[in-house]
């Protein structure tokens, strides 16, 4: 796993990419919100519309905040992951050992917030059929069952590669970690009430669709979601406008665990474990 993040960064160091934004620049921009849809097809990891296992239950969360550690464009089907476009990577860290993403550094936005707005004339030419954004950090409302009773709660999920963190706050309740966390690291907390918990998903049971598995794989815990434009974006280097990316995440049914009582209600206190929190599927636009 370090071997292979470590050739996607060499990969992309010959690259022109873009941490931030610059208020300074002029001209059009290219900007990138995020839209999380619950209603959208929820996807497997090679992109097919997929159906809840059995002996698993679901539920589709309200989100809070969304994070993303990578953000590229991709001529067509046959570009290899780090040999587009690359917008976007966010800071990364080995404080923790291994290389991970530096959750103090990373950019989190709500819905319909700018996540990202770069200058078009740094962006090089070109049709772009598709989009692949690393889906890091999630931030949404759960309901979880008790003794009889539902609660809402607030799920912090850390779906990036590894993430670094030294400590969190959900509400009122403190995370200290000061380590890495691999793919699949959550913390939750019920609101309004003194209850906390964390946990770690199965290695390797994260979502990522992927409909481009059989040209241009992704590497495993990238967490890298691929979206196709229903018409090719394309950058000519003399837009005299702002183009408006709207990336539309399927949060449908999106928190997934193993049940223990089989009632589709998520019950900790029973033992039913998170298994995926991965984003069912990935639909880019554009207005011009």
């Amino acid at each position: 796993m370090k071997k292979v993040f470590l050739l996607l960064a060499v990969c992309i160091t010959t690259l022109s990419f873009f941490s931030c934004s610059n208020d300074t620049e002029s001209g059009p921009m290219l900007i990138i919100k995020f839209k999380l849809d619950p209603n959208q097809v929820r996807l497997n990891n090679l992109g097919e519309p997929a159906t809840i296992p059995d002996g698993n239950a679901a539920q589709t969360p309200i989100f809070n905040t969304i994070g993303s550690h990578y953000v590229e464009l991709a001529p067509n089907a046959n570009t290899q992951l780090g040999q587009g476009t690359v917008l976007y990577r966010g800071a990364e860290t080995t404080a923790g050992g291994d290389n991970a993403i530096d959750f103090s550094k990373e950019k989190v936005v709500a819905e319909d917030e700018v996540f990202l707005k770069i200058p078009i004339s740094q962006i090089a030419a070109g049709d772009y059929e598709w989009i692949r954004v690393s889906l890091a950090y999630q931030n949404y409302q759960i309901s979880i069952h008790h003794q009889g009773t539902d609660y809402t709660g607030t799920l912090a999920s850390f779906v990036g590669f590894n993430t670094y963190l030294t400590s969190f706050n959900i509400g009122n309740n403190i995370f200290p970690v000061n380590g890495n966390r691999e793919q699949g690291y959550w913390a939750f907390a019920l609101n309004d009430q003194p209850y906390s918990s964390s946990g770690q998903a199965p290695e390797g049971a994260t979502t990522v669709p992927n409909p481009l598995h059989a040209t241009s794989p992704i590497f495993s815990k990238s967490c890298v979601v691929t979206g196709k434009f229903s018409t090719a974006l394309s950058i000519t280097g003399h837009e005299t406008k702002d183009i408006n990316v709207t990336l539309s995440l399927s949060t449908n049914h999106s928190f997934e665990w193993h049940e223990v009582n089989a009632d589709g209600k998520y019950e900790p206190s029973a033992g039913e474990n998170v298994v995926d929190m991965g984003l069912r599927g990935l639909v880019p636009s554009y207005v011009k």
